[in-house]
This record gives structure tokens, sequence and C-alpha cells, in this order.
């Protein structure tokens, strides 16, 4: 198939969505399970309303719509994404896969359509991990990869429980999350880097994706007084820390691959004339190689140890929260979004994707691929974050395309 969806109809959705948690600087807030994200979710659910197709929810959030086919009892195609952000996010991370998944569905009902077997498209819950953690927790769930007892006891950090948001937005009398048989999985996405615009490729077609791993680090000292006691006689957590950030840099370098990130650092109390009581810190560790991610691991958590031996007047603790193994997608699904670029002479070329994605999630579990479309400057998780309306649409006929080839038969 190469009709087209309608590209005008899909950048007015994503223009439209943007302005639900507008920021000042022109990007987008909606953390899960947030009012603005629930808000954002009935938008969503308003473009729907007019297709009639089944909708489900589950317990922990994850939002489905299927469009019927031929064979009710076939094992669906999915495709989907997020609708939650960053605090400081975009209008085009995640929801771009969302909206361009309901622009196949309706290009299918426009065009007459009938396939052979269902399409569900799929909206996770908290796959940014910025309010509660982990990350990709919707699809980790209903995947068996998280626990859901573990992932409703989280918190934010303001002391919410995700159990107490999904029972005030009506999600706890819901079944609990599991994935049905499915054929397979595909999300299109931006790609959050600087390779293809910087190639001048339009699509990415992921191969797979980096491994990662996340970490909570706490320094605990004594508060005292900045004025009256001695450097010699303080029990500062802040030199802990800083030799603790040159530990995570020194890792970064470990070949070009690597990536590390100190993502959050509190210190407590947080006074101008105390000195802190407490540092605590988060940790980012990222490697295409499972070997070499095992590597930065070690080092890391060596690295602690010797921190804590050094420093024996300070309390130095360190936990792995969150582990996102390294990901290869699946041959068949990667070739027909080739054939697809090459069919509409879409510049194009494979990719890792260094960003962790729910597909990662689903890719333990079926078939599943990512097609990518540049973003500016590489730019993402910032009010920056820009994809033209042009590489938008082609992403989303790219979709198309191997969505037709995945369920129209000959047709």
């Amino acid at each position: 198939m190469r009709s087209g969806i309608n590209g005008d109809r899909l950048w007015a959705r994503l223009m439209a969505m943007a302005e639900i948690g507008a920021t000042p600087e022109g990007g987008s807030c909606r953390q899960t399970l947030s009012d603005a994200d629930e808000a954002g979710r009935a938008l969503f659910l308003d473009w729907c309303a007019a297709r009639r197709y089944q909708r489900r929810r589950d317990r922990i959030g994850n939002l489905f719509l299927r469009r019927a086919g031929g064979d009710a009892e076939a094992a669906p195609v999915l495709i989907g994404s997020h609708l939650d952000t960053q605090p400081t996010g975009g209008r085009f991370d995640g929801v771009l896969g969302v909206l361009a998944g309901l622009e196949v569905l309706e290009t299918l009902d426009e065009l007459a359509v009938e396939t052979d077997r269902p399409i569900d498209l799929c909206v996770w819950t908290n796959e940014e991990g910025c309010r509660f953690q982990p990350a990709m927790m919707g699809s980790g769930v209903a995947c068996g990869v998280l626990d859901m007892e573990t992932v409703l006891a989280a918190r934010d950090h303001g002391g919410t429980m995700l159990a107490d948001e999904i029972a005030r937005h009506g999600y706890d009398g819901e079944p609990l999350p599991q994935l049905a048989d499915a054929a397979c999985y595909i999300e299109l996405h931006i790609e959050q880097g600087p390779i293809l615009e910087a190639e001048g490729k339009t699509i990415g077609v992921v191969t797979g994706g980096q491994g990662i791993r996340w970490y909570e680090i706490s320094v605990v000292g004594e508060e005292s007084h900045a004025g009256p006691v001695p450097m010699a006689l303080r029990k500062d957590p802040v030199p802990v820390l800083m030799h603790l950030i040159g530990l995570v840099q020194a890792i970064g370098h470990i070949d070009e691959d690597a990536r590390c990130t100190v993502g959050r650092i509190e210190l407590s109390p947080g006074a101008i004339n105390v000195v802190p009581g407490r540092a605590d810190m988060t940790v980012d560790l990222r490697h295409p190689d499972a070997a070499v991610l095992e590597t930065m691991h070690r080092r890391f958590i060596d690295g602690l140890e010797t921190l804590r031996r050094g420093h024996p007047d300070i309390d130095l603790q360190g936990r792995q929260i969150w582990h996102s193994p390294v990901v290869a997608f699946d041959d068949t699904l990667v070739r027909l979004v080739r054939e697809s670029a090459a069919a509409r002479s879409l510049p194009f070329r494979d990719i890792v994707s260094g960003a962790g994605h729910d597909a990662f999630n689903l890719a333990r579990r079926v078939p599943t691929t990512m097609i990518f479309v540049p973003c500016r400057d590489g730019i993402s998780h910032n009010p920056r974050e820009y994809a033209t309306p042009a590489d938008v649409t082609a992403g989303a006929n790219v979709l198309l395309d191997v969505v037709c080839a995945l369920t129209c038969g000959d047709r």
C-alpha cells in the first residue's frame, strides 16, 4: 500500500496535545498520572470517539484501542507509545507514536481496508520514569518485566504513592495488566539524538537498543554550622559526592559508545550557611554491548566500595533501581521498515536506539521494532524538541506500510 496518512491532521493534533500542560518555554509537562496526563488522554479519546474502536484499560493505567480485523481471534498487531512527558518535555517524544498510530487506524477506515487481524493502539503508562521510578512502567508490568505490587508502592518526590494516583483516576478497579497474544509491536518515535539529521536521513531503521542501568546513591554525613566548624572536623558529604561524579565521568569514557549521566543531585537541608548532612544523586549508565555495560556496572560498584572504605565517617549507600537489558529487534520487521523507506524514496539508515522505550519491554515478549524520524539538533527532553511536519508524516507513512504488510495479505 502506498496511500498516505493525513499529515495535516496529524500535525494539528500534535500541536493541540502540546497545549495540555504547555510550558512558557514552548514545551509540555504531563507527568505520569497528573491531571495534565489524564487531560491528554481525554483529548486523545475524544479524537477516537467517532471511530467506535473497542477500548480497554488496565490497573496500571495502560489504554488500548482496537480496530477489528477479519479474523477476530487472530493475534493483533500492536502499535503505539506514550503520552506522559518529562517536567520540561517537548511536543513529540512519545506522543508522535500514539497520534501516528491513530492516523494509521483512521487511514485504514477512510480507505475501507479490512485487515486480516485486529490492530491495537497502545498508550503505555509512565514511560518517562521522571515522577515515579522505574521508567517504562506500564509496558514493564504488562510484559511481566516488573512486579505490579512493587511499582504500586513507588512514591514521587512529594511522597505521593503511585497506588493512590491509580485509585484517584479510577484505574484500581480495572483488570491486572497482562499482554495477551500479539503478533508483533511497532513503535514510531523521534530519534532523540543528532545522527539522522546530521546525515540527512529521514528514516531511522532501528535494529535494537542500548542496555540501561539506573542507580540511587545517598551520602550521609552530619549537618553543622558553616562558620564555626573547621574543614578538617566536618562530616561533609559533598567531597564524597565530588569523587562520585568524577567516577561516573571516568566510566563514561570507557569507549565512544558509553553513556554515563548524573541526572539529579539534592543536598539537605539546602541552606546556604549549613554544611549539608545528606547528599542524594542518581546515575544512569548505558551501552549497546551487554558485556561492556556489565564492566561499567562493576567499575561503578567497586568505586563505591573504595570511596566507602576511604571515608569511614560518611555513610555511603548505593543501589541499582532498574536494569533494561540490551535489545535486538526482529529481523523481519526491520526489513519491512527498510522496504517501506526505499519504496517511498525516503533516505534511511540502520540505527541503534540510545534512549529507552516501551518497545524494549515488548521485545522480550513479541517480535518488535521501531521507526525513528529526525529531531532538530538532536534535542529531546527539552522544550526546544522539534520534528518537521514532513518528517512526522514520512514516519507515519512508513508505520502505515509496515502495518499493512503485516495485516493486509496480498491487498
